[in-house]
């Protein structure tokens, strides 16, 4: 089955074609035929990067004012008669929407009915910033994929499992049965990816599993998944909570913003935009939010940059061990995405201190296996520590795959 794979941001469309089956799917040998991406969307020079499995890529700057010219273009590639890999549209099969917020509705992925619809459109005030533009995503690659089926992979729907005690904030009940104040928790794709790498690497089921995994990227979460499934994960009710990220505060005092409001005289847009694009490693640098740029400054001798790299691996070592209790036994952790795969200095600072649970760290592992998929402790190692490059739409493209067959998850 060709499954198309959309993840629709406000101002960008990013794609893939994955050719998957139940024997691909079980042997790993699904085939990424094609990659790409449309950027600055709706602004005078948008940018389209694309990619096919045979090595052929294209790069150009049209004019992109809309979502659904978007759309055209990453059709019109997939089919051009030098670099495109299938003959037609209707070669491809099912659609797999990346959907950030499913709220209590969804545990599981789902095909795009109305009704689907209009609880995904419930859930836009939980995630105002990214769920209108992934409804968008859909509205649009249905129009020229009518005769298809679209399926809904939801950011939420990994952490589910989550016990109440884990999920509700004590906060008045009311709240939480009349606006569904709760925690939901993100990034259910890759923290699944890992939890099938780490399975697939130990011979194991993955209920067999006690594991930490990390995902460091702009945005940056955890979660603890004992025996399977997630019982807790650091993101709360939007993805401000937890972590230190690129731009995200993370966990703060909640007074902290009311002081700021009153004294700075700063408005609600103004404190969301303080805490979700002014803050994280960029706020504490004053540098950016890119890890890279910042261990370069660290490495020059900027103290601020180090600061920076400090609070961010601090935040994440006392995740860790906090999950660690909350787990009972911890057998692996596993870092994953742009800062958690190429990082060598942050993988290395969050494990300092780890041997209290079992963690016996190899430096030299650390430095070798750097953006590889591999074990970076030492084989003695009573906790396992890992490199594992994720593949959310690997996931996803399974995903609709399943929902399409009707095979349960």
């Amino acid at each position: 089955m060709k499954v198309l794979v959309v993840n629709c941001g406000s101002s960008s469309l990013k794609f893939q074609l994955i050719e998957t089956s139940i024997e691909d799917m079980e042997n790993e040998t699904e085939k990424h035929l094609a990659e790409g991406i449309v950027e600055k969307i709706g602004m005078a020079q948008s940018l389209v990067r694309y990619s096919n499995h045979r090595g052929d890529t294209v790069r150009e700057t049209p004019m992109v004012l809309e979502h659904s010219v978007a759309v055209e273009i990453l059709l019109n590639h997939l089919t051009h008669p030098d670099h495109g890999i299938i003959r037609s549209v209707g070669d491809i099969e099912a659609v797999g929407h990346r959907v950030v917020h499913g709220g209590e509705r969804f545990s599981a992925s789902a095909v795009i009915t109305p009704d689907v619809l209009g609880e995904i459109r419930a859930c836009v005030d939980l995630a105002p910033l990214h769920n209108p533009p992934n409804i968008l995503g859909y509205e649009e690659a249905s129009r020229r994929l009518r005769n298809v089926p679209h399926v809904a992979v939801f950011d939420t729907a990994f952490h589910q499992t989550m016990p109440d005690y884990a999920y509700m904030y004590a906060l008045p009940y009311s709240l939480y049965e009349n606006r569904r104040i709760r925690r939901y928790g993100f990034h259910g794709a890759s923290h699944r990816y890992l939890r099938y790498r780490l399975a697939k690497l130990n011979g194991l089921s993955r209920e067999e599993l006690n594991i930490i995994t990390i995902h460091l990227g702009n945005g940056c979460s955890m979660a603890a998944i004992k025996e399977g499934k997630s019982i807790d994960t650091s993101m709360g009710m939007t993805p401000l909570e937890g972590l230190v990220m690129g731009t995200r505060a993370g966990d703060i005092d909640p007074a902290i913003i009311l002081y700021l409001m009153q004294e700075e005289d700063i408005d609600l847009d103004q404190a969301n935009s303080l805490l979700n694009k002014h803050s994280g490693l960029r706020g504490i640098s004053g540098i950016s939010n890119d890890m890279r740029e910042i261990e370069k400054t660290m490495r020059d001798g900027n103290d601020r940059a180090r600061l920076a790299v400090d609070v961010f691996s601090y935040r994440i070592r006392k995740y860790i061990g906090a999950y660690a209790a909350a787990l009972g036994r911890v057998d692996h952790i596993a870092f994953t995405a742009g800062i958690g795969e190429n990082s060598v200095c942050v993988r290395k600072k969050c494990c300092e201190g780890l041997g209290i649970i079992g963690v016996e760290f190899d430096d030299q592992r650390n430095q070798d296996r750097n953006g590889k998929e591999g074990l970076i402790s030492t084989d003695e190692s009573k906790v396992k520590v890992w490199i594992i490059p994720t593949n959310e739409e690997l996931v996803i493209a399974r995903d609709t795959m399943r929902c399409v067959l009707g095979i349960k998850y």
